[in-house]
Protein backbone atom coordinates (compact mmCIF):
# COMPACT_ATOMS: atom_id res chain seq x y z
CA UNK A 1 0.00 0.00 0.00
CA UNK A 2 1.07 3.58 -0.56
CA UNK A 3 2.60 5.76 2.12
CA UNK A 4 -0.32 6.93 4.27
CA UNK A 5 1.25 10.40 4.49
CA UNK A 6 0.55 11.02 0.81
CA UNK A 7 -2.15 13.67 0.42
CA UNK A 8 -2.15 13.68 -3.36
CA UNK A 9 -2.40 10.90 -5.96
CA UNK A 10 0.91 9.03 -6.09
CA UNK A 11 3.30 9.42 -8.98
CA UNK A 12 6.11 7.27 -10.37
CA UNK A 13 8.37 9.06 -7.92
CA UNK A 14 6.30 8.60 -4.76
CA UNK A 15 7.57 6.21 -2.09
CA UNK A 16 5.87 2.84 -1.79
CA UNK A 17 5.81 0.07 0.81
CA UNK A 18 5.96 -3.26 -1.01
CA UNK A 19 5.11 -5.66 1.77
CA UNK A 20 8.29 -5.68 3.89
CA UNK A 21 10.28 -3.45 1.49
CA UNK A 22 10.34 0.34 1.50
CA UNK A 23 10.81 1.76 -2.00
CA UNK A 24 11.71 5.38 -2.67
CA UNK A 25 10.09 5.40 -6.13
CA UNK A 26 8.04 3.13 -8.41
CA UNK A 27 10.27 2.80 -11.49
CA UNK A 28 11.37 -0.86 -11.57
CA UNK A 29 14.04 -2.56 -13.68
CA UNK A 30 12.20 -5.30 -15.57
CA UNK A 31 13.73 -8.73 -16.15
CA UNK A 32 15.54 -8.82 -19.51
CA UNK A 33 17.59 -11.57 -21.10
CA UNK A 34 21.02 -10.13 -22.01
CA UNK A 35 23.22 -13.24 -22.63
CA UNK A 36 26.29 -11.91 -20.80
CA UNK A 37 26.71 -14.61 -18.13
CA UNK A 38 29.33 -16.72 -19.90
CA UNK A 39 28.62 -20.43 -19.47
CA UNK A 40 25.87 -19.59 -17.00
CA UNK A 41 28.17 -17.75 -14.55
CA UNK A 42 27.57 -14.03 -13.80
CA UNK A 43 30.63 -12.01 -14.82
CA UNK A 44 32.17 -8.68 -13.73
CA UNK A 45 30.12 -7.04 -16.48
CA UNK A 46 26.92 -8.23 -14.81
CA UNK A 47 28.04 -6.50 -11.62
CA UNK A 48 28.57 -3.23 -13.49
CA UNK A 49 25.29 -3.50 -15.42
CA UNK A 50 23.05 -3.96 -12.40
CA UNK A 51 24.97 -1.47 -10.26
CA UNK A 52 24.58 1.20 -12.95
CA UNK A 53 20.80 0.80 -12.75
CA UNK A 54 20.58 0.73 -8.95
CA UNK A 55 19.28 3.72 -6.99
CA UNK A 56 18.73 4.36 -3.30
CA UNK A 57 15.41 2.70 -2.48
CA UNK A 58 15.02 1.40 -6.04
CA UNK A 59 13.85 -2.05 -7.08
CA UNK A 60 15.61 -4.28 -9.61
CA UNK A 61 14.51 -7.66 -10.99
CA UNK A 62 17.22 -9.73 -12.64
CA UNK A 63 17.11 -11.29 -16.05
CA UNK A 64 15.61 -14.76 -16.20
CA UNK A 65 17.85 -17.02 -14.15
CA UNK A 66 17.88 -20.75 -14.83
CA UNK A 67 16.65 -23.11 -12.13
CA UNK A 68 18.26 -26.27 -13.54
CA UNK A 69 20.45 -27.59 -16.38
CA UNK A 70 17.31 -28.28 -18.48
CA UNK A 71 15.96 -24.73 -18.21
CA UNK A 72 17.94 -22.83 -20.87
CA UNK A 73 16.73 -21.50 -24.21
CA UNK A 74 19.27 -18.74 -24.87
CA UNK A 75 23.08 -18.78 -24.86
CA UNK A 76 24.96 -17.58 -21.78
CA UNK A 77 22.02 -17.03 -19.45
CA UNK A 78 22.86 -17.08 -15.73
CA UNK A 79 21.84 -19.95 -13.50
CA UNK A 80 21.20 -20.26 -9.78
CA UNK A 81 21.52 -24.03 -9.33
CA UNK A 82 25.26 -24.48 -8.66
CA UNK A 83 27.53 -23.21 -5.91
CA UNK A 84 29.69 -21.37 -8.45
CA UNK A 85 26.65 -19.50 -9.77
CA UNK A 86 25.54 -18.57 -6.26
CA UNK A 87 28.99 -17.23 -5.41
CA UNK A 88 29.07 -15.16 -8.62
CA UNK A 89 25.63 -13.70 -7.94
CA UNK A 90 26.78 -12.60 -4.48
CA UNK A 91 29.08 -10.06 -6.12
CA UNK A 92 26.16 -8.59 -8.08
CA UNK A 93 23.86 -8.47 -5.06
CA UNK A 94 26.48 -6.95 -2.76
CA UNK A 95 27.21 -4.16 -5.26
CA UNK A 96 23.52 -3.39 -5.74
CA UNK A 97 22.88 -3.36 -2.00
CA UNK A 98 25.83 -0.98 -1.54
CA UNK A 99 23.87 1.53 -3.64
CA UNK A 100 20.77 1.04 -1.51
CA UNK A 101 18.65 -0.93 -3.98
CA UNK A 102 16.46 -3.99 -3.47
CA UNK A 103 16.99 -6.83 -5.94
CA UNK A 104 14.93 -9.95 -6.72
CA UNK A 105 16.13 -12.89 -8.82
CA UNK A 106 13.72 -14.01 -11.54
CA UNK A 107 13.50 -17.83 -11.60
CA UNK A 108 13.14 -19.18 -15.14
CA UNK A 109 12.53 -22.41 -16.98
CA UNK A 110 11.83 -22.02 -20.69
CA UNK A 111 10.17 -25.42 -21.12
CA UNK A 112 9.58 -26.19 -24.80
CA UNK A 113 11.18 -22.85 -25.84
CA UNK A 114 14.53 -24.63 -25.98
CA UNK A 115 16.55 -26.82 -28.29
CA UNK A 116 18.48 -30.07 -27.87
CA UNK A 117 21.74 -28.09 -27.98
CA UNK A 118 20.81 -26.40 -24.69
CA UNK A 119 19.88 -29.65 -22.95
CA UNK A 120 22.27 -31.84 -20.91
CA UNK A 121 24.19 -34.05 -23.33
CA UNK A 122 23.00 -32.00 -26.30
CA UNK A 123 20.45 -34.56 -27.49
CA UNK A 124 17.46 -34.62 -25.12
CA UNK A 125 14.14 -33.05 -26.04
CA UNK A 126 13.08 -30.06 -23.94
CA UNK A 127 10.26 -30.61 -21.46
CA UNK A 128 6.79 -29.06 -21.49
CA UNK A 129 3.15 -29.53 -20.60
CA UNK A 130 2.66 -30.84 -24.13
CA UNK A 131 4.44 -32.60 -26.98
CA UNK A 132 3.40 -29.92 -29.49
CA UNK A 133 6.33 -27.84 -30.79
CA UNK A 134 6.37 -24.07 -31.15
CA UNK A 135 5.36 -23.16 -34.70
CA UNK A 136 7.71 -22.10 -37.47
CA UNK A 137 6.60 -18.49 -36.98
CA UNK A 138 9.18 -18.32 -34.18
CA UNK A 139 12.94 -18.87 -34.23
CA UNK A 140 15.34 -19.73 -31.42
CA UNK A 141 18.71 -18.01 -30.99
CA UNK A 142 21.42 -20.67 -31.16
CA UNK A 143 24.81 -20.60 -29.40
CA UNK A 144 26.62 -19.78 -32.66
CA UNK A 145 24.47 -16.69 -33.27
CA UNK A 146 22.26 -18.22 -35.97
CA UNK A 147 18.55 -18.87 -35.58
CA UNK A 148 17.02 -22.34 -35.56
CA UNK A 149 13.63 -24.01 -35.18
CA UNK A 150 12.04 -25.24 -31.99
CA UNK A 151 11.97 -29.06 -31.76
CA UNK A 152 9.17 -31.27 -30.53
CA UNK A 153 9.20 -31.23 -26.71
CA UNK A 154 8.69 -34.11 -24.33
CA UNK A 155 5.46 -34.04 -22.36
CA UNK A 156 6.11 -34.22 -18.61
CA UNK A 157 4.29 -36.97 -16.76
CA UNK A 158 2.35 -35.97 -13.66
CA UNK A 159 4.79 -37.96 -11.55
CA UNK A 160 7.72 -35.86 -12.85
CA UNK A 161 6.22 -32.49 -11.99
CA UNK A 162 7.08 -32.53 -8.25
CA UNK A 163 10.76 -32.76 -9.20
CA UNK A 164 10.46 -29.59 -11.30
CA UNK A 165 8.65 -27.86 -8.43
CA UNK A 166 11.60 -28.91 -6.26
CA UNK A 167 14.01 -27.22 -8.67
CA UNK A 168 12.14 -23.92 -8.26
CA UNK A 169 12.20 -24.33 -4.48
CA UNK A 170 15.93 -25.04 -4.34
CA UNK A 171 16.66 -22.17 -6.73
CA UNK A 172 14.77 -19.83 -4.42
CA UNK A 173 16.76 -21.05 -1.43
CA UNK A 174 19.96 -20.58 -3.43
CA UNK A 175 18.92 -17.03 -4.34
CA UNK A 176 18.46 -16.10 -0.69
CA UNK A 177 21.85 -17.69 0.02
CA UNK A 178 23.31 -15.39 -2.66
CA UNK A 179 21.86 -12.42 -0.80
CA UNK A 180 18.87 -11.61 -3.00
CA UNK A 181 15.99 -9.90 -1.22
CA UNK A 182 13.52 -12.21 -2.92
CA UNK A 183 12.59 -13.97 -6.15
CA UNK A 184 10.15 -13.59 -9.02
CA UNK A 185 8.52 -16.69 -10.50
CA UNK A 186 8.47 -16.32 -14.29
CA UNK A 187 5.01 -17.57 -15.22
CA UNK A 188 4.70 -15.53 -18.42
CA UNK A 189 5.63 -15.12 -22.10
CA UNK A 190 5.19 -18.69 -23.31
CA UNK A 191 7.76 -20.32 -21.03
CA UNK A 192 7.25 -23.45 -18.92
CA UNK A 193 4.65 -22.26 -16.40
CA UNK A 194 2.75 -20.37 -19.11
CA UNK A 195 2.76 -23.59 -21.14
CA UNK A 196 0.62 -25.09 -18.40
CA UNK A 197 -1.62 -22.02 -18.03
CA UNK A 198 -2.63 -21.49 -21.68
CA UNK A 199 -5.14 -23.81 -23.33
CA UNK A 200 -3.61 -23.03 -26.72
CA UNK A 201 -0.61 -25.05 -25.54
CA UNK A 202 -1.81 -27.26 -22.68
CA UNK A 203 -3.68 -30.22 -24.18
CA UNK A 204 -3.40 -32.46 -21.13
CA UNK A 205 -6.26 -34.60 -19.86
CA UNK A 206 -4.85 -35.24 -16.37
CA UNK A 207 -5.01 -33.08 -13.22
CA UNK A 208 -2.76 -30.47 -14.86
CA UNK A 209 -4.95 -29.81 -17.91
CA UNK A 210 -8.44 -28.85 -18.95
CA UNK A 211 -10.10 -26.62 -16.37
CA UNK A 212 -8.72 -23.31 -15.11
CA UNK A 213 -8.09 -24.94 -11.75
CA UNK A 214 -6.05 -27.73 -13.31
CA UNK A 215 -4.06 -25.43 -15.59
CA UNK A 216 -3.23 -23.16 -12.64
CA UNK A 217 -2.12 -26.13 -10.52
CA UNK A 218 1.56 -26.10 -11.52
CA UNK A 219 1.95 -22.35 -10.89
CA UNK A 220 0.25 -22.69 -7.50
CA UNK A 221 2.41 -25.66 -6.52
CA UNK A 222 5.55 -23.73 -7.40
CA UNK A 223 4.39 -20.60 -5.58
CA UNK A 224 3.35 -22.50 -2.47
CA UNK A 225 6.60 -24.46 -2.33
CA UNK A 226 8.81 -21.43 -2.87
CA UNK A 227 6.81 -19.36 -0.37
CA UNK A 228 7.13 -22.02 2.31
CA UNK A 229 10.90 -22.09 1.73
CA UNK A 230 11.73 -18.36 1.82
CA UNK A 231 8.52 -16.61 2.96
CA UNK A 232 5.67 -15.25 0.78
CA UNK A 233 6.80 -11.67 1.31
CA UNK A 234 9.94 -12.47 -0.69
CA UNK A 235 8.02 -13.97 -3.64
CA UNK A 236 6.67 -12.17 -6.71
CA UNK A 237 4.77 -13.80 -9.58
CA UNK A 238 4.78 -12.69 -13.22
CA UNK A 239 2.02 -13.65 -15.66
CA UNK A 240 0.89 -12.58 -19.15
CA UNK A 241 -2.59 -14.04 -19.82
CA UNK A 242 -3.21 -11.86 -22.89
CA UNK A 243 0.17 -12.28 -24.62
CA UNK A 244 0.67 -14.76 -27.47
CA UNK A 245 4.48 -14.84 -27.43
CA UNK A 246 5.83 -18.24 -28.57
CA UNK A 247 2.30 -19.39 -29.52
CA UNK A 248 1.07 -18.86 -25.96
CA UNK A 249 -2.58 -18.32 -26.88
CA UNK A 250 -5.55 -18.81 -24.60
CA UNK A 251 -9.18 -18.97 -25.69
CA UNK A 252 -10.28 -16.87 -22.70
CA UNK A 253 -7.41 -14.73 -21.40
CA UNK A 254 -9.71 -12.52 -19.33
CA UNK A 255 -11.02 -15.39 -17.22
CA UNK A 256 -7.61 -17.08 -17.13
CA UNK A 257 -6.19 -13.94 -15.53
CA UNK A 258 -9.02 -13.90 -13.00
CA UNK A 259 -8.45 -17.59 -12.26
CA UNK A 260 -4.77 -16.98 -11.50
CA UNK A 261 -5.57 -13.93 -9.36
CA UNK A 262 -8.27 -15.76 -7.40
CA UNK A 263 -5.99 -18.68 -6.63
CA UNK A 264 -3.09 -16.44 -5.61
CA UNK A 265 -5.48 -14.58 -3.29
CA UNK A 266 -6.54 -17.90 -1.77
CA UNK A 267 -2.91 -18.92 -1.35
CA UNK A 268 -2.12 -15.65 0.43
CA UNK A 269 -4.89 -16.34 2.94
CA UNK A 270 -3.56 -19.86 3.41
CA UNK A 271 -0.03 -18.56 4.01
CA UNK A 272 -1.23 -15.66 6.23
CA UNK A 273 1.13 -13.23 4.48
CA UNK A 274 0.85 -11.39 1.18
CA UNK A 275 3.10 -12.17 -1.74
CA UNK A 276 5.53 -9.41 -2.60
CA UNK A 277 3.63 -8.54 -5.80
CA UNK A 278 1.87 -9.69 -8.94
CA UNK A 279 3.62 -8.58 -12.15
CA UNK A 280 1.49 -8.50 -15.33
CA UNK A 281 2.76 -7.75 -18.84
CA UNK A 282 0.64 -5.64 -21.16
CA UNK A 283 0.47 -7.09 -24.69
CA UNK A 284 1.66 -3.93 -26.42
CA UNK A 285 4.44 -5.80 -28.13
CA UNK A 286 6.05 -9.19 -28.53
CA UNK A 287 9.75 -9.90 -28.83
CA UNK A 288 9.45 -8.60 -32.39
CA UNK A 289 8.33 -5.17 -31.24
CA UNK A 290 4.58 -5.14 -31.86
CA UNK A 291 1.38 -6.98 -31.10
CA UNK A 292 0.34 -9.60 -33.61
CA UNK A 293 -2.76 -7.73 -34.73
CA UNK A 294 -1.56 -4.19 -34.09
CA UNK A 295 -5.16 -3.00 -33.66
CA UNK A 296 -5.74 -0.15 -31.24
CA UNK A 297 -8.99 -1.71 -30.05
CA UNK A 298 -7.14 -4.82 -28.94
CA UNK A 299 -4.78 -2.71 -26.85
CA UNK A 300 -7.70 -0.91 -25.18
CA UNK A 301 -9.37 -4.22 -24.38
CA UNK A 302 -6.13 -5.62 -22.97
CA UNK A 303 -5.81 -2.54 -20.79
CA UNK A 304 -9.30 -3.12 -19.43
CA UNK A 305 -8.43 -6.70 -18.61
CA UNK A 306 -5.31 -5.64 -16.69
CA UNK A 307 -7.33 -3.03 -14.78
CA UNK A 308 -9.83 -5.71 -13.78
CA UNK A 309 -7.10 -8.09 -12.61
CA UNK A 310 -5.51 -5.25 -10.67
CA UNK A 311 -8.78 -4.52 -8.89
CA UNK A 312 -9.18 -8.19 -7.98
CA UNK A 313 -5.66 -8.89 -6.70
CA UNK A 314 -5.12 -8.44 -2.96
CA UNK A 315 -1.64 -6.99 -2.90
CA UNK A 316 0.97 -4.98 -4.79
CA UNK A 317 0.34 -4.86 -8.53
CA UNK A 318 3.09 -4.17 -11.07
CA UNK A 319 2.62 -3.54 -14.80
CA UNK A 320 5.08 -3.79 -17.66
CA UNK A 321 5.08 -3.85 -21.44
CA UNK A 322 5.81 -0.86 -23.64
CA UNK A 323 5.35 1.79 -20.96
CA UNK A 324 6.67 5.30 -21.56
CA UNK A 325 7.18 7.88 -18.84
CA UNK A 326 3.75 9.31 -19.59
CA UNK A 327 1.97 5.94 -19.59
CA UNK A 328 3.70 4.96 -16.35
CA UNK A 329 2.71 8.22 -14.67
CA UNK A 330 -0.86 7.74 -15.83
CA UNK A 331 -1.02 4.14 -14.59
CA UNK A 332 0.17 5.04 -11.09
CA UNK A 333 -1.85 8.24 -10.78
CA UNK A 334 -5.05 6.47 -11.91
CA UNK A 335 -4.46 3.57 -9.54
CA UNK A 336 -4.02 1.03 -12.34
CA UNK A 337 -0.63 -0.03 -10.94
CA UNK A 338 1.44 0.42 -7.81
CA UNK A 339 4.73 -0.12 -9.66
CA UNK A 340 5.77 0.02 -13.32
CA UNK A 341 8.68 -1.99 -14.70
CA UNK A 342 10.69 -0.84 -17.69
CA UNK A 343 12.81 -2.99 -19.99
CA UNK A 344 14.19 -1.63 -23.25
CA UNK A 345 14.32 1.97 -22.01
CA UNK A 346 16.40 0.81 -19.04
CA UNK A 347 18.86 -0.93 -21.37
CA UNK A 348 19.98 2.31 -23.00
CA UNK A 349 19.31 4.60 -20.02
CA UNK A 350 21.00 3.23 -16.90
CA UNK A 351 19.84 6.36 -15.04
CA UNK A 352 16.25 6.02 -16.30
CA UNK A 353 14.70 7.07 -13.00
CA UNK A 354 16.72 10.29 -12.92
CA UNK A 355 15.87 11.03 -16.55
CA UNK A 356 12.17 10.42 -15.87
CA UNK A 357 12.25 12.75 -12.86
CA UNK A 358 13.86 15.49 -14.96
CA UNK A 359 11.71 14.65 -18.00
CA UNK A 360 15.02 14.54 -19.86
CA UNK A 361 15.84 13.18 -23.29
CA UNK A 362 16.38 9.43 -23.57
CA UNK A 363 19.16 7.54 -25.35
CA UNK A 364 18.02 5.23 -28.13
CA UNK A 365 18.63 1.55 -27.63
CA UNK A 366 20.39 -0.56 -30.25
CA UNK A 367 18.37 -3.74 -30.74
CA UNK A 368 21.24 -5.51 -32.49
CA UNK A 369 23.26 -5.61 -29.26
CA UNK A 370 20.50 -6.92 -26.98
CA UNK A 371 21.71 -10.55 -27.09
CA UNK A 372 25.41 -10.33 -27.86
CA UNK A 373 28.04 -11.59 -25.40
CA UNK A 374 30.21 -8.46 -25.35
CA UNK A 375 30.68 -7.43 -21.70
CA UNK A 376 30.64 -3.72 -22.57
CA UNK A 377 29.20 -2.84 -26.00
CA UNK A 378 25.45 -2.44 -25.83
CA UNK A 379 25.55 -3.45 -22.18
CA UNK A 380 27.46 -1.09 -19.86
CA UNK A 381 28.53 1.62 -22.31
CA UNK A 382 25.29 3.60 -22.55
CA UNK A 383 25.78 7.15 -21.23
CA UNK A 384 24.42 8.71 -18.07
CA UNK A 385 22.56 12.02 -18.19
CA UNK A 386 24.83 14.78 -19.42
CA UNK A 387 27.53 12.39 -20.65
CA UNK A 388 27.82 11.88 -24.40
CA UNK A 389 28.43 8.43 -25.85
CA UNK A 390 30.83 8.38 -28.80
CA UNK A 391 28.71 5.99 -30.84
CA UNK A 392 25.26 6.96 -29.62
CA UNK A 393 22.70 9.68 -30.08
CA UNK A 394 20.76 11.28 -27.27
CA UNK A 395 17.18 11.58 -28.44
CA UNK A 396 13.65 10.44 -27.79
CA UNK A 397 13.53 6.74 -28.70
CA UNK A 398 11.15 5.16 -31.15
CA UNK A 399 8.88 2.79 -29.22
Amino acid sequence: MADSSDRHPPTLFSPYKMNRFNLSHRVVLAPMTRCRAINGIPQPGNVVYYTQRATEGGFLITEGTLISPTAAGFPHCPGIYTEEQVEAWKKVVDAVHAKGSIIFCQLWHVGRASNQVYQPGGTAAPISSTDKPISGRWRILMPNGTYGTYPRPRRLTASEIPEIVGHYRQAAINAIQAGFDGIEIHGAHGYLIDQFLKDGINDRTDEYGGTFSNRCRFLLEVTRSVSSAIGPGRVGVRISPAIDHLDAHDSNPFDLGFAVVARLNELQRELTESLAYLHVTQPRYTAYGQTESGRAGDEVEAGRMVQAWRAAFKGTFMCSGGYTRELGMEAVENGDADLVSYGRLFISNPDLTQRFKADAELTRYVRGTFYTHDPVVGYTDYPFLGVAKKTGVVAKPRL
